[in-house]
């Protein structure tokens, strides 16, 4: 009786281990979010690209931000998913404080196992 318990005891451990080595190996590839955006409106000429570098850092994502010919801010976010959700909200909602928000364009998300960006910058 004891050995039949036991048996089933172990029997759970097991399974148990089994189901936490491949959940956390799955996670393990998608540990970071990364999305592309584009923002339209009046959004050059207002400090878009250095408040949006300075909210990044606050947030601790990744990135870069660039100014188009085509008066539209676009650029490139990493990071956790809840953070990288913040940032699509500050972008699409907030922006710099003389800033005008028509629309946010969010493109190209996927998740990535590693940053690969390092800092949050302005591209020229």
């Amino acid at each position: 009786m004891i050995i039949c318990n036991l048996n089933i005891c172990w029997t759970f451990l097991l399974v148990l281990t089994l189901v936490i080595v491949f959940a956390m190996s799955s996670d393990a590839g998608e540990k970071y979010v990364s999305v592309d955006f584009e923002v339209f409106g009046n959004v050059q000429g207002v400090c878009f690209r250095m408040y949006t570098e300075a909210e990044g850092e606050k947030l601790g994502v990744t990135g870069w931000v660039k100014n188009t010919r085509q008066g539209t801010v676009v650029g490139q976010v990493q990071g956790p998913a809840e953070k990288v959700t913040e940032m699509k909200y500050w972008l699409s909602k907030v922006g710099s404080p003389s800033s005008r928000i028509d629309r946010a364009q969010f493109s190209n998300e996927r998740h990535i196992s590693k940053l690969e960006i390092r800092g949050f910058g302005t591209r020229y």
